[in-house]
């Protein structure tokens, strides 16, 4: 890097068109949840006094989100999130903040569970005490620098920074100009990152990842685990319709795996009896491969894949949580969404599972016992992952004939959760489906309950179903033919 000379023809005076701002910062920080409007949700309830008598019906819904300056950060958030998310590697990450606003974010963003394997030191003085302090020292994996000088006064200071910065040193710049000519000048100069405010942790913490990206590193796919309140909410089932769902509905490739190993009934949902499963896989997590993979996985349909529970008393399966954290990290590797079916039980393992997951969908009744439950289990996740958006909440068996209910509003106000999903109690339906070894849409394809799973998927994938390729009458008489 070279300081900047008087008969440089670099334009400071450019201003860009286009602004850059950041996703909200905390999704945890918004207002209480209302539930979805009739007029514009297909899924709704009937009335208003249905809905405060807890009967039948069917909801979704997002919590409202405050407005965002700028899209295109809001379209790239959702792409990213979109993908699974791994740990970042083991490096030091330096942050030299000018306004004590950025120094929170920073200590935010080194919280986050991304960053658990990184070391991250905060300090005051911005870019020009990044300058002193490495005049006498080595620089780290990485620099974050902040300076809200002018721009030929920034220039100035990351010319000195280059002079003392290390070989494979990284540089972030955060500045106040938004400015895409000072931009292209900056990388010009090898600056790894140049953001502008308003930022918040999880773009801090993306923007690190995107840094130390290995691109031949394996694919890893989202991670989805399901967590009922409590027993009986129906999680199991859920669990299972929707990865039925992803793949069929959304033609995309999928995983379910079934940690309930003494009473797991994803063999008995999809009707399979496959003689290895995963607590083979658990046991010897260090051999599996993916030809070993694969030949332990029993095949669903063209694009599900099933890690069936042995759902057996025989053994009394003492698994350490390290072969649960590595077999299921091995298993992103094999499909674009990994649905985990988690049995109603605490442990180490569960635990770890609950907070590393890419999305979280906890199940439960209109009940007091699941009301309570479930608001521990959200209590721990928002402590835990405060930069994650939270958990998705699905009301299940709601309008048992004479059962007292929570109403769906207080439950979701209660947790400071909009339901994504209300199912109706339907036991015809899902006994019929659970008998026959079917699912759901399989069952009652028009039913509510099958159109509510399959906005469920949508959600947690992302993605739209593929559009549907209407056939002419001629090529309908071409094929007779």
């Amino acid at each position: 890097m070279n300081p900047k000379s008087s008969q440089d023809p670099f334009d400071l005076d450019y201003e860009a068109v286009d602004e850059f701002a950041a996703a909200p910062a905390d999704a945890w920080r918004e207002s209480s949840p209302a539930l979805a409007d009739e007029e514009t949700d297909p899924f709704a309830p009937a009335s208003k006094a249905t809905q405060a008598m807890g009967g039948p019906q069917i909801e979704t819904g997002e919590p409202a989100r405050p407005a965002v300056a700028n899209p295109v950060h809001e379209m790239l958030a959702g792409a990213e999130a979109a993908f699974g998310e791994t740990l970042l590697p083991r490096i030091t990450i330096h942050i030299f903040c000018a306004t004590p606003e950025t120094a929170e974010l920073a200590d935010r963003a080194a919280e986050d569970r991304r960053m658990e394997r990184t070391t991250v030191v905060t300090r005051m003085g911005g870019l020009a005490a990044a300058v002193d302090n490495y005049q006498n020292q080595a620089t780290p994996s990485l620099v974050w620098v902040e300076c809200l000088d002018s721009a030929a006064e920034l220039l100035t200071l990351l010319d000195r920074l280059a002079q003392v910065c290390d070989p494979g040193t990284k540089v972030v710049l955060i500045g106040s100009a938004n400015d895409i000519a000072l931009y292209r000048e900056l990388m010009r100069r090898g600056v790894s990152e140049y953001l502008v405010p308003p930022l918040s942790p999880l773009q801090m913490v993306r923007t690190v990842a995107g840094l130390y990206a290995d691109p031949s590193a394996p694919f890893v796919g989202r991670q989805i685990a399901f967590c009922g309140a409590k027993g009986g909410a129906g999680t199991s089932t859920l669990a299972h319709n929707v990865a039925y769902s992803i793949t069929e509905r959304l033609q995309t490739g999928a995983v379910l795996v079934d940690l309930d190993l003494a009473f797991g009934t994803a063999g008995l949902d999809f009707n399979q009896d496959p003689i290895q499963g995963i607590v083979d896989a658990l046991s010897q997590p260090d051999r599996l491969d993916p030809v070993l993979m694969d030949r332990m996985m029993a095949r669903c349909t063209d694009r599900l894949s099933l890690f069936a529970a042995p759902a057996t008393l025989e053994a009394d399966y003492e698994i350490g949580p390290e072969a649960f954290e590595e077999v299921t990290q091995k298993i992103r590797g094999a499909a674009p969404f990994v649905v985990l079916d988690l049995p109603h039980v605490w442990t180490a393992w569960k635990r770890k599972i609950l907070l590393t997951s890419d999305d979280l969908v906890i199940v439960a009744t209109p009940d007091l016992a699941s009301l309570r439950n479930a608001k521990n289990m959200v209590d721990l996740v928002r402590r835990a992952r405060p930069n994650d958006a939270p958990p998705r909440l699905v009301l299940n068996q709601v309008g048992v004939p004479g059962r007292p209910e929570i109403p769906v509003k207080d439950f979701g106000e209660a947790l400071g959760l909009t339901p994504t999903l209300c199912l109706p109690f339907d036991p015809k339906l899902f006994g019929q489906a659970a008998n026959n070894g079917q699912m759901v849409c399989e069952v009652g394809p028009k039913s509510r309950s099958a159109e509510g799973i399959d906005h469920l998927a949508q959600q947690i994938a992302r993605r739209d179903p593929p559009a549907v390729q209407k056939t002419s009458l001629l090529s309908s008489l071409l094929k007779r033919k």
